[in-house]
């Protein structure tokens, strides 16, 4: 007589919650950027530091760890704006590296801005489609996404127009949007710090 003993192993991730990072380095260096953007100061390196380092690698670090948490909208959210932030100091800054040039003498010429307004209109299509998915998921991201979206078409118009008005009213939304991602990404740190929601997201 054989005796069979049915047993469960279940397994517990221990590891720490990655989103607070990325949304914090998208939040922050999105404020930054937009301040700019609505007229306070001009671009400068410190916009170029933020967007490489927290902008950029703290989204892709995030990107890799929520891959391995197989959380598929946080990697391709993470992962895409993380690059976004470097393609865009790519861009700003591609142009002013002598020792790059297109056949001759003449350096990589800047985006101008029909192309540049192209560029954020793709990115304006993408994050409404990323918003979608957030239907889904906490309000507070789905306020980010919309709001992002936004942003993205508001500075596309402004480029394709012309119009500094349209890139100032999208610095102040653009203020909104980091801030609403600011918020959201503190707010799980303060909430799993403390065992529970001390701030609704």
């Amino acid at each position: 007589m054989s005796i069979e003993n049915d047993k469960t192993l279940s397994l517990r991730d221990m590891t720490a919650n990655p989103a607070p990072l990325g949304l914090l380095g998208f939040g922050i260096t999105t404020v930054l950027l937009n301040i700019h953007n609505a007229g306070f100061f001009p671009i400068n390196s410190m916009i170029l530091a933020m967007g490489f380092a927290y902008g950029g690698l703290a989204q892709i670090f995030a990107c890799f760890m929520e891959y391995k948490k197989g959380n598929t909208f946080a990697t391709v959210a993470f992962g895409s704006y993380g690059l976004f932030w470097w393609s865009l100091v790519i861009l700003l800054v591609l142009p002013q590296v002598g020792f790059l040039n297109t056949g001759g003498n003449s350096p990589i010429q800047a985006a101008d801005p029909t192309s540049f307004a192209a560029y954020l209109f793709m990115w304006g299509v993408f994050t409404l489609v990323m918003f979608i998915a957030t239907l889904k998921l906490i309000r507070g991201l789905q306020v980010v996404f919309i709001s992002l979206a936004i942003l993205f078409f508001l500075l596309a118009a402004g480029n394709i127009t012309g119009s500094q008005t349209l890139i100032t009213i999208a610095g102040y939304e653009g203020i909104f949007t980091g801030a609403a991602a600011m918020y959201v990404g503190l707010a799980q740190v303060i909430n799993e710090t403390h065992g529970r929601d001390v701030l609704p997201i």
